[in-house]
This record gives structure tokens, C-alpha cells and sequence, in this order.
């Protein structure tokens, strides 16, 4: 039974933390701060970065810092881009769909700073809190964007399977955009795969124009263009560029349009035609200084190439020099642009020149190609940084499982352990408690024989009320304090009550003694003596003689023979009532005979006052009160008012030997035993047996003896 348990919560603890690490592992190393310096108050940041939103709700915000970044990139400040988005971050928090595009923000940013592979790191990332998140979408862009950055790297085969698995989903979404097509096609051409390019190209068109993205679409037609010029085929090549400009036109985009001269220029050129080729660079010269434009290299170059042919060496150098001098370093196409002023310089007839060109051109290609390969080489070392990192992440949470799994083994073995011995203790106390049960049942039966002995020792009043109207005698039957519990009729015609009335009350209360010695007095002699007489006066102030004699029947009771003074003694009346007074004799439990011999009759009287005094100690230990309320509850002996303090006189000459009566109320020693057996619930086995021991003690004396 414990083993299933324990099994069942094991499972139950450690599984959550499984599919815990199993969720934190999926976006390891992407959920480190993008910033290194973060503003700690979001109101602060978002003055800083010039949006004026309130915090809360913090999507509103993050959407307009995102917005207000991205403007920034495009306009080239990325110092204050990048403020824009560390402070979005801080906005943000940590909700994963704002976390995903802030990755992609990054990775924009760095793409356009032309650190590619820290572009190519936070685009991943986006890409895997996207897949953790199942939305299809953005793992899709993501992916996209990875494989963008890693065709900028050279990695065209990665290129090529980052790019398909984005087609892939966006197929499954059914949102395929021509963009993905786009990107596959420039994967092709760099793969000099002309024929799959031109089908992606023919489809990223299609997809453009199906959803009215016409800008998108021209630019396809130029990608198209670029490789029917790189396969020879100018004609068709001017056709798209004529269908591209004409929708820049449209658009009113000039950047457009610049580049689209540089493709015509490009065709003319390829086809030999000098004049449509100076046509274009008119053109395009005349778009740039009506729009204050800057001239891209690649057109500047078909410019410089264009006038070289025409017989402008010179010019063509000037124009060379100052293109060279306004580009960026590293800049691929300033390879060309050393180039070609090398060749007007050796149309110009100075070749020294033209050979220093040539090698600065040969410098520029060797740091373009260095500056390639430290891009790739960048990216290898990231890329080998992130997997050893990831490796120790990896090792760490392995480590920290096992340990997690050995310290939750410990704790189910000390649940194990602690269920066990609750089952040991619970199996004792149900042993415990079937021990109390079986110990209850048994003190209850014992109960049950103490109350029906007890039941026993007292008489029926019915039954003694029939045997003293049997005497022809005035008699009462009075108990040890003095009480009448029944009386004949010839009693009650004496006294001048009725037997009713009698019954219960004190005879002190029936009869004035005359004389010093009262009742008190008499019924305390009595357990010293066989009998005694005085005088005493009737309701109707009749004189009489009363007698009082113990009870034949023992339990401390006593007989009260009425006689007026004229009538026989008592003796006499004792001798006329004989036959009724041997039947009380008869029915009584115990006759007040002597022991056979007085060495047995002083090991009774011993026995008896062991009896009492055991009763009195386990009463005490019991109830933790005194002997006073042991007379008082249970009504056997008598307590008496003694200089002002409360006394059981009675009761206290049974605690002694040399006090014991001469006729001893033996049957109240016992009742007052089994009183005690009865009522002390609390008492300790031990006492119970010893008391017991002696009341059978006392009761062998009085079987063996014919006391009872």
C-alpha cells in the first residue's frame, strides 16, 4: 500500500518541474536583458525616448517605442533606436509575444548596422519564443529573417533550410507572402541555381501582385532583371526594369527609380547602345539633383562606365574619385568603382596611376572578402559560444534534475518512513483503544455485579412493611442515622401517625425522648450494645417506652419496639412477636451470630477495617476529595456537626480496629465498597483489584460463617 503511494507522489512532485525545464529550456539564452544599461522607472524611460503614453497599460507604449525605434533605424540614428527599444524592454517586461518582437526589433537593428551575426542571434531567438509559443506566424517571419541574415553570412544551405521551413508554415497558416518566395529565389541565384530562382522570382511577383503590393513587385522585377543581366539576356532584362519603373513612377518612389536607371544603364550598355545608356544617366542625374538625392554606388558606377565609353576618361575619373571618397568603407561596390577609374586612367594615357588603382582595387576586394570571412568567422564563434553555453546549461540543469530527483527521493523516503510509523502508531492505538474497549466492557459487567450486589444488601420496603404488620407489637424499622423506614400499624396508633407520614422522616421528629438521653445518643450506643430503652412522649403527649435493638438483619438498621408503660415489657412483646420475628430473621442477608471462635472473628473485624480503609484511600486517589463526601454522596453513613466542624463519626470507628464496634455494620463497609467500585471510573487497575481482593475477603468470612 505505501509503495503506490509513494510512487504515485513522487510523480505528482517532480513532473511539474520537468515540463518545467523542459518549457524554460526551449528559450535558453534569449531571456537575458538586450540592453546593458536599462532605465529603472518606465515613466522615465518613456520621457527619454520622447513617447508620451502613460505606462499602464504597457502595450500601447510598448507598440509606439517599437514604432519610434524601427523610424530611427530607418533614418540610420541606431544610437537612439537603441535607447527607444532598451526602454520598450523595460515597458514590456516579461510577456513573451512583446519579449518575441523586441527580438526581432534587435535583430533589425543589428542587420542594419551590419552586424550580422548578432542579428543572426536575435533573429533565433525569436524564432524559438515563437515555437514555444506555438504561434506559426511569427515563427514564420522569424525564420525568414534568420535566413536572410544567414545568406548575408554565405551559409546558403542553412539560408535554404531556415527560408523552406518559413514557407512551410506560412503554407499552413495560409498566409504565404511573396517575400519568403523572394528571399528563396536570392538563395537560388547565389547558388547559380538560375532556374529555380527565376520560377521563386515568377512566384514572389505573383503573390505580390495577388495581394496589390505593388512596390514589393517591382522590386522582384528588378531582382528578375539582375539575373537576366547576369545570364546575358539585356532585352528582357530592360523589359522588367521599363515595368519596375514605370511603377515607381506611379509610386512616386525616386530611390526607386535611381535604381532602376541603374539597370537600364546596365542593358544599354550591355547591348552596346552608348546614347540610351547616357539617356538614362541624364535621367537619373536629373531625379537626384531635382530631389536632392544621393547617388547609389551602382548607378554612380554605370554613370562613370558610361561616360569612360564615350570618351570622357577624365571626367569619368573625377566623377570616380569623388564617389570614392563620399562611400562608406568596405562598401563592395567601391571594388568596382577602383576599377573603373583604373580604366580611365589608362584611356587617359596615365598607367602608373591606373596600376596604383588597380591595386587599391585589389586592397578593397581583399578587405571585402576579410570582411566576409570576420563576419562568418564572427558567426562560427557565436554560434560556438552559444552551443558550449547552452552545453553548460544543459549540464547545470542536468545536475540540478538529479539532484532535484535525490532530494525529492529523500523526501518521499522520509514521507515513506513517517507513513509507516503513523501506520505503527495508529496500529497501536487501535490496539490501545480495542484494550480501553475490552477494559470498559469489563468494568461495566463489574459494575453491573457491584450495583446488583449492592441491590442485594437492601431490603424491600413493601416486603418489610408486610412482615411488621405480621407483628401484633407497635414496631418501626429505623436505618443507622435514625430514619423511619417502616413502621407496623399498632406503631402508628401508638405515635398518632399515619404510616406514610412516618415513613422517611427522623424519629426524633415522632418522638420527644425524655430525659437527657436523646435519640443521637441512643443510636450511637447501640453499636456497642445489644439493646436500649428510654422513655419517650407521642404526638398526643402519650408517655412511652421505646427499645431499640439492632436489626437481625445487620446493615446498621434498627428495630423500635413501642409500649405504654402500663402494657408488658418489651421482653414479653419480644416473646409474643417471635414467630414474626423470625421470619424477618429468615429473610434477612446476614444474622447477627457471633464467629465460631474469636481468632476468626478478629481476622474478620481485621478484614473489615482493611475493607474500609482501602474503600476511603481509593475514593480519595480516585476523586482527589475526602471521607465527608464520601458519606455525603453516597448516603450510607452519617455526617454530624462536631465544635463547628463537619464529621463522619460513624465512619471514622471503621477506620480503626480498636474503634470498631462491637456489631459491626459489615454490610454498609461493603455497600460503601462497591459504591466506590462503582463510581471511580478513574480509578488504577491495581487499586481496583486490591479493593476487590478485599471484598471477597470479607465476603468468605461471612459465607464460610453463615453471616449471610
Amino acid at each position: 500500500m505505501i509503495r503506490p503511494f509513494c510512487s504515485a507522489l513522487l510523480v505528482l512532485i517532480v513532473l511539474p518541474g520537468w515540463l518545467h525545464d523542459a518549457h524554460a529550456n526551449t528559450s535558453a539564452g534569449c531571456a537575458a536583458p538586450l540592453s546593458q544599461q536599462l532605465p529603472a522607472d518606465p515613466g522615465l524611460c518613456l520621457r527619454q525616448a520622447g513617447v508620451a503614453l502613460p505606462v499602464s497599460p504597457a502595450e500601447p507604449a510598448f507598440r509606439a517605442l517599437v514604432e519610434k525605434a524601427g523610424e530611427r533605424i530607418e533614418a540610420g540614428r541606431f544610437d537612439t533606436a537603441l535607447r527607444a527599444l532598451a526602454c520598450a524592454e523595460v515597458v514590456g517586461g516579461d510577456d513573451p509575444s512583446l519579449r518575441n518582437e523586441l527580438m526581432r526589433s534587435h535583430g533589425n537593428l543589428e542587420f542594419r548596422r551590419e552586424r550580422t551575426p548578432q542579428a543572426l542571434r536575435h533573429f533565433e531567438c525569436a524564432a524559438a519564443l515563437a515555437k514555444a509559443r506555438g504561434v506559426h506566424k511569427d515563427e514564420a517571419r522569424d525564420l525568414n529573417n534568420v535566413g536572410v541574415a544567414l545568406r548575408r553570412l554565405g551559409d546558403y544551405q542553412g539560408a535554404l533550410r531556415a527560408l523552406t521551413r518559413s514557407l512551410e508554415l506560412k503554407r499552413m497558416t495560409g498566409d504565404v507572402g511573396g517575400a519568403v518566395y523572394n528571399n528563396l529565389a536570392d538563395v537560388h541565384r547565389e547558388l547559380e541555381d538560375p532556374v529555380s530562382a527565376m520560377r521563386l522570382y515568377g512566384e514572389a511577383l505573383a503573390a505580390f501582385r495577388a495581394k496589390g503590393v505593388t512596390l514589393q513587385a517591382a522590386h522582384v522585377l528588378e531582382s528578375m532583371a539582375e539575373q537576366a543581366l547576369d545570364l546575358g539576356d539585356a532585352a528582357r532584362a530592360e523589359t522588367w526594369l521599363k515595368e519596375a519603373l514605370a511603377t515607381y513612377r506611379e509610386q512616386e518612389s525616386r530611390v526607386g527609380e535611381l535604381r532602376v536607371h541603374d539597370g537600364l544603364t546596365r542593358a544599354a550598355l550591355a547591348r552596346g547602345d552608348l546614347a540610351a545608356a547616357r539617356d538614362w544617366t541624364r535621367a537619373a542625374l536629373a531625379i537626384a539633383s531635382e530631389r536632392d538625392l544621393p547617388l547609389p554606388l551602382g548607378l554612380q558606377l554605370q554613370i562613370i562606365r558610361t561616360e569612360r565609353l564615350s570618351g570622357a576618361p577624365d571626367q569619368a575619373a573625377a566623377r570616380a574619385r569623388e564617389a570614392l571618397a563620399a562611400s562608406a568603407e568596405h562598401d563592395p561596390d567601391r571594388v568596382g568603382l577602383w576599377e573603373e577609374l583604373a580604366a580611365a586612367q589608362i584611356d587617359a594615357g596615365r598607367h602608373a596611376d591606373a596600376n596604383d588603382s588597380l591595386r587599391r582595387a585589389r586592397v578593397e576586394a581583399d578587405a571585402v572578402s576579410r570582411a566576409q570571412r570576420d563576419r562568418q568567422l564572427e558567426w562560427l564563434r557565436i554560434r560556438f559560444e552559444t552551443a558550449e553555453r547552452d552545453r553548460v546549461i544543459a549540464a547545470l540543469e542536468q545536475r540540478n534534475r538529479i539532484r532535484t530527483l535525490q532530494l525529492w527521493g529523500v523526501v518521499v523516503s522520509v514521507l515513506a518512513l513517517g507513513l509507516c510509523a503513523w501506520l505503527v502508531m495508529e496500529r497501536r492505538r487501535q490496539r490501545r483503544r480495542l484494550i480501553a474497549e475490552a477494559r470498559r466492557v469489563r468494568w461495566e459487567q463489574e459494575l453491573d455485579r457491584y450495583r446488583r450486589e449492592a441491590d442485594a444488601l437492601a431490603e424491600d420496603r413493601a416486603l418489610l412493611q408486610t412482615l411488621l404488620d405480621t407483628r401484633e407489637e407497635a414496631a418501626c424499622l429505623l436505618d443507622a442515622d435514625g430514619i423511619v423506614l417502616a413502621a407496623n400499624r399498632a406503631a402508628c396508633r401508638l405515635i398518632g401517625e399515619e404510616g406514610e407520614a412516618l415513613v422517611g422522616r427522623p424519629v426524633s421528629s415522632c418522638l420527644e425522648a425524655i430525659g437527657e438521653a436523646g435519640f443521637d445518643d441512643v443510636l450511637e450506643r447501640l453499636e456497642d450494645s445489644a439493646s436500649c430503652t428510654i422513655e419517650a412522649m407521642s404526638v398526643h403527649r402519650t408517655v412511652l417506652r421505646a427499645r431499640m435493638t439492632p436489626w437481625s438483619g445487620g446493615s446498621g438498621r434498627l428495630v423500635l419496639e413501642l409500649s405504654e408503660p402500663d402494657a408488658p415489657g418489651p421482653e414479653t412483646a419480644s416473646v409474643q412477636g417471635e414467630a414474626g420475628t423470625a421470619r424477618l430473621e429468615a429473610l434477612g442477608e446476614i444474622v447477627d451470630a457471633p464467629a465460631r471462635d474469636a481468632e476468626m472473628r478478629d481476622a474478620f473485624r481485621r478484614d473489615l477495617v482493611a475493607l474500609m480503609l482501602g474503600a476511603v484511600e481509593a475514593w480519595e486517589s480516585a476523586t482527589a476529595s475526602n471521607r465527608i463526601e464520601l458519606a455525603e454522596k453516597s448516603r450510607i453513613w452519617r455526617v454530624n456537626i462536631d465544635d463547628g466542624r463537619l464529621r463522619a463519626r460513624a465512619m471514622e470507628r471503621y477506620l480503626s480496629l480498636a474503634k470498631l464496634p462491637r456489631n459491626p455494620r459489615w454490610r454498609d463497609v461493603l455497600r460503601t465498597a462497591y459504591f466506590v467500585l462503582g463510581q471511580c471510573t478513574t480509578m488504577r487497575e491495581d487499586v481496583r483489584i486490591q479493593l476487590q481482593a478485599q471484598v471477597d475477603a470479607v465476603l468468605a468470612y461471612t459465607r464460610r460463617d453463615a453471616m449471610v
